[in-house]
């Protein structure tokens, strides 16, 4: 079986490997080097990475829709699936009719809940109890093609994006061979997905900034959500404290929302407009993440300030 592969992050990495295992990768697409870090220095894409192990043809478009040079390459190939897992870049319908048996798309959500770029964070944001992977076959729309198979992942309270991103990338892999091989064989009949979903834009850091009106399970699940970015985070005395694990205290508080009601070695117990939050784990400029027990060690946390 031919496969071209399109993938650019880390969660993409597993279900290549798997395919260079299974099948006979002809070709890599991923994103174009880009700068990355205080040197500015260009960096490869974790899936580019990968395929040079293998030394597999690596193609990197600004716009694949108008390189014809590569849309031709990808023609003569013949694959018989595109494989595309996270890729970063819409198929036209002359990419999508390309190979013998489709474009197989793997989707970090249970859709059509989810469609669009933060699945992952947007579930946890949203307090979700169930997540997991889909697999669909793709259309010119965006995350919208017909599903083929889905596998679920439970969410517990004190998840977060990024153990969820971890379970979801490793079990990705899976679910590809198998609708590769459903597909192929005719033995899986897809389903036209439904209209209901809750588009899950990109991430920016506005969103990072919490509102201490809201109750202390929604700020919790913002915090589980950006977590390992962009990290949610709060101002005390005029000092940005990002906050990287709570746990929700249902108490009552008559104290403004935002009010630290309590400081010791378990966390900040701060006022909600609905029950109590304790932050447990939190980083100030120029500091590495602490517990607070480690934090209050060399520095002190006041009572009755208000986070801004």
């Amino acid at each position: 079986m031919n496969i071209v592969f399109m993938g650019t992050p880390d969660f993409a990495v597993p279900s290549l490997q798997r395919m260079i295992k299974e099948y006979n990768v002809t070709a890599v697409l991923t994103q174009p080097d880009k700068p990355k870090g205080r040197g500015k220095k260009m960096a490869y894409s974790a899936v580019k990475e990968e395929a040079l192990k293998h030394e597999i043809p690596i193609y990197q478009p600004i716009k694949l829709k108008d390189d014809r040079d590569l849309i031709e390459k990808l023609k003569e190939l013949k694959p018989d699936f595109i494989i595309v897992v996270a890729f970063g870049q819409i198929l036209t319908k002359e990419v999508l009719d390309i190979p013998k048996y489709g474009c197989i798309n793997l989707h970090a959500s249970l859709l059509p809940m989810y469609r669009g770029a933060a699945p992952i964070n947007w579930a946890i944001i949203n307090g979700e109890k169930m997540s997991g992977n889909t697999t669909m076959l793709m259309d010119v729309g965006l995350d919208t093609g017909d599903m083929i198979l889905k596998d679920e992942v439970e969410i517990p309270n004190n998840m977060t994006a990024g153990e969820l991103h971890d379970i979801l990338m490793s079990r990705g892999e899976d679910l590809l061979v198998k609708s590769i091989e459903g597909i192929s064989k005719g033995d899986i009949v897809v389903e036209k997905q439904g209209d209901e979903t809750f588009y899950a834009k990109m991430l920016d850091k506005n969103i990072a900034n919490i509102n201490w009106n809201k109750s202390a399970e929604e700020i919790h699940n913002l915090v589980r959500g950006l977590n390992p970015w962009p990290i949610a985070y709060t101002d005390y005395n005029k000092e940005r404290m990002k906050i990287y694990e709570t746990e929700v205290l249902k108490e009552k508080s008559v104290r403004e929302p935002g009010t630290i009601i309590d400081v010791s070695k378990d966390g900040i117990k701060v006022a909600c407009k609905e029950d109590v939050l304790i932050i447990k784990r939190v980083q100030f400029p120029n500091g590495k993440p602490l517990t607070i027990e480690q934090y209050i060690n060399g520095h002190e946390i006041e009572k009755n300030i208000i986070l801004q």
